[in-house]
């Protein structure tokens, strides 16, 4: 019982984790929008910035890894490394979502310091999809975090019985 258990839910965790990461990837590559400003056109979308490019490749990375994860993860051979590909995954999200939030905030409100202008007032929607695609990264690294917590406590718990 206790093993079927562990396996429900680590698959739940597993399958969040992957709609997540997908749902990030898939909202931040379709996010675009074009504006005029001053009679001067310009496009905003995610390959602007390598900023965002790190991120969706991230996000994609780790959607890649759920997928395979899915399936090998009936697999006690590779128990082990999962957790260790599980910490490591979990590291590239949160250093992707880090630096994409950190644009993203000087895209709304700008940096009067260094001159820049928020751009979300002019594109709006681009913003908008930017929003939803990390909120969606922030769900996959908190699945993750939560993920690798109870590997670890699955782990740990026969080396020191309470």
């Amino acid at each position: 019982m206790a093993k079927t258990k562990r396996i429900i839910i680590t698959i739940l965790l597993r399958l969040l984790a992957f709609g997540a990461t997908l749902s990030a990837t898939v909202v931040m590559v379709t996010s675009h929008e074009s504006a005029k400003v001053m009679n001067i056109k310009f496009s905003a979308k995610y390959s602007n910035s390598p900023t965002f490019k790190f991120y969706v490749t991230a996000e994609a990375i780790a959607t890649g890894y759920g997928l395979i994860v899915l399936f090998l993860s009936s697999r006690r051979s590779v128990d082990r490394l999962i957790v260790i590909l599980d910490v490591v995954i979990a590291l590239i999200l949160t250093s992707s979502i880090s630096a994409a939030l950190a644009v993203a905030q000087i895209g709304k409100k700008g940096d009067s310091h260094a001159g820049w202008l928020p751009v979300c007032n002019q594109v709006p929607k681009f913003c908008d999809h930017v929003t939803g695609a990390l909120i969606a990264g922030f769900v996959a690294a908190i699945a993750y975090l939560v993920l690798n917590l109870y590997s670890l406590h699955v782990f740990l718990t026969p080396l020191f019985p309470v």
